[in-house]
């Protein structure tokens, strides 16, 4: 066949692409699941009624409560540009899916590509032997883009069989069954770093912080650095469980963030179900460490899971309230680290860093909103704030900076603090140092230069290890 009749032979024949997975790297069913969760968390009981009555009635329900924004799920950039090509040479082509019909007809008008649609319509579930003899019907012969090993009979029955991030399971069963296959497309980023970056190891940052109780004690031994390196993981891999709850709750509003829509989960990177495999294997080993623990460190990774679900839910969309959650969490680090060590929490350490953390919490919201102001945005999606109120924030974040340096001052002038320190007089040097690095966030905050959380910038900012590696010197030249 010479290349004009080949030409004329593939125009002829009609090109069918799936969608999830394929068209788009991400899986609709669960991404709407997930909103769904966050939007209408009363409603979940529902799901199993829904499923009873099928996978197609279950899809078209999410599909009507928690409807996907199509201009902004994760298409797969090679197979759009393959498909743009296809079209421009006048190629008939069908998104042929098992998703809800409403979805698959807003990815049609977006994307403007297809000559029509077939999809699920909450009676039918259009997937696998579904899917082919449907195809079949209607075209005879196709061409088909598939992913995973639903695809597999349509890939066997199609013309021209094409993958797109294809499923390891898929490409075992290819091999298998030795179906040829004339064209792959790869659009996803390497598995270890996604998943590395899913957990957000960088945020385990924060909780050095269960240390603080023990370094201030001034009573460290092999035990208690052992007890307190245990809950330091114990600590990690449950935060690292919640951010990929958070993350996968809010995958829709994520989509619409500049920089949040990069996360594994928005961006398509990484499943919604390798999400739940991961946040199962991280509660698991958190709770494989508890048995090492106390009943009081216990009870507060009790609390610290329930606030931090109460928040990923609800609270952190209600002003003020998510600001003091979050920083009651840092405070509530401080209380696990005394927990495990068998180390009291001062009342001193307490005031401080809840008004420390609380300061930081509010300039993180305070970048936020300002990232929104320079880019002409009046109100945050999925928070409770608006531009308008960053005068407000900017005088509680201040106001409170200011509060824990007063807490830090009235402490190191507690006759009682020779008990610990020698040398207390020496701890003032500490106070201009305190109110330097503070003021300095808030200035860059204002300027639009703190686009990660404070406390992770602290880590990775050069003048903020600086400043921290004099308070630490200070505070042994005291001692």
């Amino acid at each position: 066949m010479n290349a004009s009749a080949q030409e004329q032979s593939e125009a002829l024949c009609p090109l069918c692409v799936d969608l999830d997975g394929t068209l788009i790297k991400s899986d609709s069913l669960l991404d709407a699941l997930c909103q769904c969760v966050r939007r209408r968390p009363t409603e979940i009981w529902r799901v199993p009624l829904w499923l009873a009555g099928g996978r197609a009635r279950l899809k078209q329900e999410l599909a009507q409560r928690a409807p996907l924004d199509a201009t902004r799920l994760p298409y797969n950039a090679a197979v759009r540009t393959y498909l743009q090509a296809q079209k421009r040479q006048g190629r008939v082509i069908y998104l042929a899916t098992g998703a809800d019909a409403a979805l698959a007809e807003r990815v049609a008008e977006h994307l403007g590509l297809f000559d029509g649609v077939l999809a699920s319509n909450g009676v039918t579930n259009l997937t696998s032997s579904s899917k082919l003899r449907l195809l079949k019907e209607r075209f005879g012969e196709f061409d088909y883009i598939g992913n995973a090993v639903a695809d597999l009979p349509l890939l066997a029955g199609a013309r021209t069989a094409m993958l797109a991030n294809p499923t390891p399971s898929l490409r075992l069963a290819l091999l298998w069954r030795k179906i040829p296959i004339a064209q792959t497309f790869i659009d996803q980023r390497p598995v270890a770093r996604t998943v590395v970056k899913a957990i957000r190891v960088h945020q385990w940052a924060k909780n050095i912080l269960l240390f603080a109780p023990l370094a201030m004690s001034h009573k460290a031994s092999p035990r208690t650095l052992g007890a307190v390196v245990a809950a330091f993981f114990c600590f990690s891999f449950i935060a690292s469980a919640n951010y990929l709850v958070n993350d996968m709750l809010d995958i829709e509003s994520d989509r619409r963030h500049p920089t949040k829509r990069l996360r594994p989960f928005a961006a398509g990177d990484l499943p919604v179900a390798a999400g739940l495999a991961l946040t199962l294997a991280l509660a698991l080993s958190a709770a494989s460490l508890l048995p090492m623990f106390n009943a009081r460190f216990g009870l507060w990774m009790a609390v610290y899971i329930a606030v931090t679900m109460a928040y990923s839910l609800y609270l952190k969309r209600v002003a003020i309230v998510d600001v003091l959650l979050l920083s009651g969490l840092y405070t509530l680090r401080l209380l696990a680290g005394g927990a495990a060590t068998y180390t009291e929490i001062s009342q001193w350490l307490a005031g401080f860093s809840s008004f420390l953390f609380l300061s930081l919490a509010m300039v993180k919201r305070y970048s936020e909103l300002e990232n929104l102001r320079v880019r002409g945005l009046t109100a945050t999606h999925g928070r409770g704030y608006l531009v308008t109120d960053m005068g407000q924030i900017r005088s509680f974040g201040t106001s409170s900076a200011y509060a824990a340096v007063v807490v830090f001052m009235l402490y190191i002038a507690r006759p009682d603090v020779t008990v610990l320190y020698h040398h207390p007089s020496r701890l003032w040097l500490i106070v201009p140092l305190l109110i330097y690095w503070l003021n300095r966030v808030w200035l860059l905050a204002a300027r639009g230069q703190l686009d990660d959380d404070p406390v992770v910038f602290a880590m990775r900012d050069r003048v903020s290890l600086a400043v921290g590696a004099a308070v630490v010197a200070l505070a042994v030249i005291a001692a």
